[in-house]
């Protein structure tokens, strides 16, 4: 009997599951919210014709022409996941502020959440200007428009994604004033220094490093280490930055701070998964909050899988090995089929070098470079002095008393930010309805049941 697989994403996890479970007979419905296939990694336009800014562009047309054996719907707003009696995924169909979109439910076999992570870009004085925006809404513009938000930017925060964004901002004929990483060398020494014999199998990185520094020394951009943007400056827009060497911890040093013209920022400070459909289906989390899965990507959920960021930060690479593992383990194949081998090395490997990425953690002493008046949540202009009034209050009353989290993004900006700052114990990451749906339509979703039901 052919087993029905329904897949959430169709980023490079979501595609590898996808592909992997159809070559092993699965029938495969691929649900992802963008207007294409291809997530956050492959959000290119197609009509570009810099492939530079086109990371692995025959994986990517390779994977697109084996899902085309797929039913595939994008712009789908999965809003609720049932896994505790079968599989049952509900959705919208259709652009996420339109009317009258088309309902559908999907019961499958089988489940791959693959729905990836999005960038975090913890709050700096300022940095609400216009020019500010995160590093990876600044790779977007360059992938998908090859355009720049300034003429001269500063790329700040931590972790090697920010050579790729100050790559793309070169590409698409922006200035990179400088690159600003607060980890600093000893740290990124020990870290990827620790047993570099464990590397050496993932060389196609080294490669892809040795390019970004190449085109950082052509360009001569500054790459500093060890240092931060602890203020951001303008009155209009972005016209300028304060950089302050940072210690282990993080905490800004006395005394070394200097200002950097410039007109645009760039702020990535790592990456927040996407938990909120894993939660609803009961998936078992981690300490470090990810979802917890054995060697076939299998959670704690009966016929429930997950690859990608959600699981662990590692990449495009990491991601395409798991999810290549997690499609064909839905469809029910074994992990001795010689069909996935392939798949089972590159996920050793990249696991590898995703434990490296530790050593660009968020260190608690980012805070101390906050001041009263510094907004920390952006949908309801919720300054750092006005969560400190209701930080040691239950959850319920802080959020009902400052409004942190309950605007538009709903916390998803700046939900792990106040949960930092705050004791009142508040999971953003946990939703009834996992996106955006107005209430007629869920009035007219809930008639419909009770019709069918009759």
């Amino acid at each position: 009997m052919t087993r029905r697989v329904a897949i959430l994403g169709a980023g490079p996890a979501g595609l590898a599951a996808a592909d992997a479970a159809l070559t092993a007979g699965a029938e495969v419905i691929l649900l992802d919210e963008g207007e294409r296939i291809g997530g956050q990694f492959w959000r290119h336009h197609e009509q570009l014709t810099d492939r530079r800014m086109q990371h692995q562009h025959a994986r990517f047309a390779q994977l697109r022409r084996a899902v085309g054996a797929a039913t595939v719907h994008c712009e789908a707003s999965v809003w609720r996941v049932d896994a505790d009696r079968g599989i049952r995924v509900h959705a919208l169909l259709g652009p996420a502020d339109a009317s009258g979109r088309e309902a559908i439910t999907i019961d499958a076999d089988a489940l791959v959440i693959a729905t990836g992570a999005h960038d975090r870009a913890l709050p700096v004085p300022g940095w609400t200007l216009p020019g500010v925006i995160t590093a990876g809404a600044a790779q977007a513009l360059a992938k998908r428009d090859g355009a720049t938000i300034g003429a001269r930017t500063v790329v700040a925060g931590s972790g090697p994604f920010l050579l790729p964004v100050a790559e793309g901002i070169a590409l698409a004929g922006g200035s990179v004033v400088e690159v600003v990483e607060a980890a600093g060398v000893g740290a990124i020494a020990r870290g990827w220094g620790r047993a570099p014999w464990r590397l050496a199998a993932v060389a196609g990185k080294s490669g892809e490093l040795a390019g970004y520094v190449g085109g950082l020394l052509r360009r001569r951009t500054p790459y500093r280490f060890g240092q931060a943007v602890t203020r951001i400056h303008g009155v209009g827009g972005v016209e300028a930055v304060t950089v302050q060497r940072v210690d282990a911890r993080w905490r800004p040093i006395p005394g070394t701070d200097r200002t950097v013209e410039c007109d645009s920022v760039a702020l990535g400070h790592g990456f927040t998964p996407r938990l909120e459909a894993a939660i609803q289906a009961g998936c078992d989390l981690s300490t470090e909050r990810f979802v917890v899965v054995d060697d076939r990507q299998a959670t704690s959920v009966a016929s429930v899988f997950a690859a990608g960021e959600i699981t662990g930060i590692g990449g495009a690479d990491a991601a395409l090995a798991e999810g290549a593992v997690a499609g064909f383990a839905a469809a029910g194949g074994a992990l001795d089929d010689r069909r996935i081998r392939g798949a089972l090395r590159a996920r050793t490997r990249m696991h590898a070098f995703a434990a490296r990425l530790d050593t660009h953690a968020i260190r608690p002493g980012w805070t101390s470079w906050l001041d009263d008046d510094t907004i920390i949540c952006r949908c309801e202009s919720v300054t750092r002095a006005r969560l400190d009034e209701y930080a040691a209050a239950s959850s319920r009353a802080m959020r009902l008393a400052t409004r942190a989290g309950l605007g538009a993004c709903q916390g998803r900006t700046c939900g792990r930010t106040v949960e930092t700052l705050t004791a009142a114990g508040v999971d953003f990451d946990r939703r009834p309805v996992l996106s955006s749906i107005r209430i007629g339509e869920l009035a007219r979703l809930h008639h419909a049941e009770h019709k069918e039901q009759e």
